[in-house]
């Protein structure tokens, strides 16, 4: 039985839990006018960004529907559907069959700007720790330390967080780099963020979709780090930042905004700050697209388009021997 599903995964006003299942009515079909029309109004009631983007949908939906006809194969109809999520530009907006999953791609509106093996060979060596999530070293003459985090894994304890912090607390600061990094649990965030705050900061507001309207959203609402009651870094953090670094990443850099100790270097991050809701279409394939909005700490959604650095560095790839956005983050620790 083909069952209409949705995930509502909660923002940060509700970090308990990350996905809740809610069953309707059977609404099975393979109709492609039919699953069409299900996709763009489910977009059209839900989608959290349509005025921040200018997206005028209703004009998509005339372009698309046009190219809809009965008969059309499963593939020409994935192309059609996945297409018009596209123009979202939105990578937590997805379609997915069981031969091919459609998403946007924001990384590639900027520059590749990070080669992990840049830095192994010119930076860490072959002799650098690898604590959970972390992989890290002394780097300028042990002066500094530096810690790469690839992703969100959910996995961030605190025995992997007093082993780095403490190895490095007593160099000048400390490099956090998550380019490339495309998000994960939000769990992860302020695990780490409470290791640098010495009180309840806020952060940033929140707030969700609750009506058909484009702009029908919930109050918005505080969310706060609060400091860790154990071992903390009160030195200053450089967090190293690219277009590929997205969703919880553009979270963790957004709230760095509000921390005076912590300073964004690189590139405009991939935005991804809307968390997005899933479900299924008639046919039974899914979907997601973001239904929430984080806010500034003056209450704008302005940076789902991207959280900019502090200080804008781009990597130079005629000169593969070092890392300009790292090199730049050291500079900024002299």
């Amino acid at each position: 039985m083909m069952r209409k599903l949705y995930f509502i995964v909660l923002t940060g006003l509700f970090l308990t839990s990350c996905e809740k299942a809610l069953f309707e009515e059977d609404l099975a079909s393979t109709s492609p006018k039919e699953n069409f029309e299900y996709l763009w109004n489910e977009c059209n009631e839900k989608y959290s960004y349509f005025d921040l983007k200018n997206i005028d949908w209703n004009s998509i939906k005339s372009e698309y529907s046009a190219k809809i006809y009965n008969g059309m194969s499963e593939d020409s109809l994935f192309k059609v559907l996945g297409g018009m999520l596209k123009e979202l530009k939105d990578d937590h907006t997805n379609l997915i069959s069981n031969f091919n999953i459609s998403s946007f791609g924001v990384n590639y509106l900027g520059q590749d700007n990070f080669d992990w093996r840049i830095i192994e060979d010119n930076y860490l060596f072959q002799d650098y720790y690898v604590s959970g999530p972390f992989r890290h070293n002394f780097i300028d003459n042990k002066e500094i330390g530096y810690v790469r985090f690839p992703s969100f894994p959910g996995t961030v304890d605190p025995i992997n967080l007093n082993f780095v912090l403490e190895k490095y607390k007593n160099t000048k600061g400390l490099i956090l780099d998550l380019r490339e990094n495309g998000g994960g649990a939000v769990t992860d965030i302020f695990a780490i963020l409470s290791r640098f705050v010495e009180r309840k900061t806020l952060v940033n507001y929140s707030r969700i979709k609750t009506g058909a309207g484009h702009n029908d959203f919930s109050n918005a609402e505080p969310v706060y780090v609060s400091p860790y009651s154990g071992v903390r870094y009160k030195n200053k953090v450089i967090v190293l930042i690219d277009r590929g670094t997205y969703s919880a990443g553009s979270f963790f850099s957004l709230a760095t905004k509000a921390l005076p100790n912590m300073i964004l270097i690189g590139d405009t991050t991939g935005g991804g700050l809307g968390l997005p809701n899933g479900g299924q279409l008639p046919n039974g394939w899914t979907y997601r697209f973001s239904i929430t909005q984080a806010l500034t700490l003056d209450k704008k959604p302005d940076y789902e388009n991207g959280v900019p650095p502090d200080i804008r560095v781009l990597f130079d790839w005629n000169d593969v021997t070092k890392d300009e956005v790292l090199e730049r983050a050291i500079l900024e620790l002299q």
